[in-house]
This record gives C-alpha cells, structure tokens and sequence, in this order.
C-alpha cells in the first residue's frame, strides 16, 4: 500500500456535463512563524530587535476539480492542511501560489460577493445569538443577506419541516440541546441557497439519533437542490453515510482523490463473505474469489468489488452447495485510513 506524497487520484466520475463549482490549480500556502530563540538574557534582548522567521509550508501543489452537486469528504490527520485548505476555499485566507476558484470567482479577491454563494457551519462554533429565538435570528440573516421575503419564507419552512425544528422554532438558542443548535446551525447556514456549503465536524459532540439526522438531512438537501457539499469529519460514520467521493490530505498534499468503494478496494484488503455450506467441505475454485480461511464447512471469500460484483460472488458461492448462512463483511474504513496515517507518519520520520 505505497501513499507517500503523490495523489492517488481514482476520481474519475465527473461529468463534463456538470458545472464545476471549485477549481484547484496549483496551490500553496506557507505561513510566516517566529524562530525558536536561543536561551539567556542576551539572545532574549536581541529578539526583541531582530526577531528571526521561518517559513512553514502549510499546503503544497493542490490541484483538484469539484463539480456542481458533489458530496465530498475531506480527511486528513490534525496539522495536515484541512483547514487551510477550506479557508482558502471560502475567502479567509489567500493562497501564497496557485489559483482557486469558486463559482466562478476568486473567493479571496472578492470576499462580499463569495460569502453571498456559500455556507459555513463548524461544530464547535455557533453562528445564531443566544438570547434570541431562532425565528428572529433567522430574520436578522435575512438582512444580513438580503433574502427575497418569498425565498425567506420558503426556505424557512423547507428547513423547518425537513430538520424537525418546528417543536423550538420559537424557543431561544440557549435553552436548545445540542443536537438542536446544530439543526438551527444547519439551517442558517442554508436560507440564503447557498451554492456551496463547507461543514467541520457537524456532528461532533452528538447522540446518534442527533447524528442520524443531520446525515439523512445533508442527503435530502443535495437531492433537492444539488447543493454542494465539503464536509471535514474526523467520524467515519459520516463520510460513509453521506459522501460519495473521498479526499484524504496529509502533510500539505493529497495522497487519495476517488470514490469510497474505490478506496476500500485497493487499501481495505476487499470484501469478505463469509460461507457456511450445507455438507460440503471443497471450496469454490475461482480467481476472482480468494479463499483467506477455510474450516470444515465454513470458508471466508475475498473479493475486489471492481472485478465481481456482490451479487456474482453470491451466485457463485451458492452454484454448486447449499449454503447454511452467509455473512457480508466490508473492509472498516476508519481502520484502513489510521493505518495509512500511521504509515505516512513513519515514512516522514525515516527521512
């Protein structure tokens, strides 16, 4: 399973058809961060007249393309360039190199007309004023982005009925659980029909009823209205049950730009099916089927889904023998991606 540094791109399920909502060419960003200085009472004079820099390359080479209506997951370990990245992609900061564009736009040249076209919404951080109730804050957005009354009013009740927020609509932020400030977050987020919306940990701190929700939202949403999606997690749960596309960065760099499954087939070992047969003890002989254990009547199958499909490694395994029981078993993600952190983390530390 060789990573290192060079993107392993397997996306290749854009439609040229699709607007490109988010282009990546080339970028870089590096920070300017002060040198460790020396210890004693004169080194400690002398900074305060010469303060000494270096450089820390933050993200380096990006180049990706997203398409209009895309749900994108983008992993990474702490430090590895997430959320400079995003905040590059959303006009906070400016990339040292290279060009980004959003919309169509330049989203650090044009911050006003940028921050009109996309959503934000961090976990940890709430956007709505605690004391006021959500309807009025909601209001106050729609000042804030000069929302058409018609549109207002639509998109309010859109969000109330699929969030489920009719119970508190009217209740004041600080009085909601969790789970519904996140909704209210959400909601927020999205009256101004954003084209892009970029979510950080949405569901961190949440029950799991809490995050089923939020999930099926997020789906119902981009249905709905093609919405585009970049979400950050570090819960695996959610870019397997939300996204179709995963981004994985490290170091400054992306190291993987392709779909889950196609992810999971070449670094999660494959899918296993468990069989147990009735009376029969030979294996089914096929190469597409690689036996990994085999006990009396019980034989585990590994297969690549980019080879077999699941329901002709079923057809196969039941052809010739009865089959007492059969267990499909998916490679874990969150497994797969923690050993290539951890082996990345190694190579860096060996150079």
């Amino acid at each position: 399973m060789e990573l290192g540094h060079q993107a392993i791109s397997q996306h290749r399920f854009i439609k040229k058809e699709l607007y490109p909502m988010i282009e990546v060419h080339d970028v870089s960003k590096s920070y300017r961060v002060n040198r460790p200085r020396r210890e004693g009472w004169l080194a400690a004079v002398q900074s305060l007249y010469a303060r000494a820099y270096d450089w820390k390359t933050a993200v380096s080479g990006l180049n990706f393309h997203i398409t209009e209506g895309e749900l994108v997951g983008f992993i990474g370990p702490n430090g590895a360039g997430k959320s400079t990245t995003v905040k590059m992609l959303s006009g906070v900061l400016t990339p040292t190199s290279g060009r980004i564009i959003t919309n169509g736009i330049e989203p650090s040249r044009d911050r006003k007309h940028n921050a009109m076209h996309i959503g934000v919404v961090f976990g940890q951080r709430s956007q709505l004023y605690w004391d006021l109730p959500m309807d009025d804050t909601f209001r106050l957005f729609q000042r804030m982005y000069r929302i058409d009354p018609a549109v207002f009013r639509r998109n309010v009740d859109f969000m109330v009925e699929l969030l489920e927020m009719k119970g508190f609509y009217r209740t004041p932020i600080r009085q909601l659980s969790l789970g519904q400030k996140m909704r209210a977050n959400l909601a927020a987020a999205l009256l101004h029909d954003p084209r892009i919306l970029y979510l950080d940990e949405p569901t961190i701190g949440l029950d799991v009823i809490a995050k089923t929700n939020i999930r099926r939202f997020l789906k119902e949403l981009n249905a709905e209205k093609k919405t585009t999606v970049i979400l950050t997690t570090h819960d695996m749960d959610d870019i397997e049950e939300v996204c179709e596309r995963l981004m994985m960065i490290d170091d400054g760099q992306i190291i993987y730009d392709g779909g889950l499954q196609a992810f999971n087939s070449q670094f999660g070992g494959g899918t296993m099916l468990e069989v147990e047969y009735k009376g029969c003890n030979a294996p089914l002989d096929d190469p597409r089927l690689q036996v990994v254990a085999h006990t009396g009547n019980n034989v585990t199958y590994q297969f690549d889904r980019t080879d077999i499909s699941l329901g002709e490694a079923v057809s196969l395994v039941s052809r010739r023998h009865e089959l007492r029981d059969l267990r499909l078993r998916e490679p874990e993600l969150e497994k797969t991606i923690g050993m290539i952190y951890t082996k990345n983390k190694r190579q860096r530390e060996l150079k």
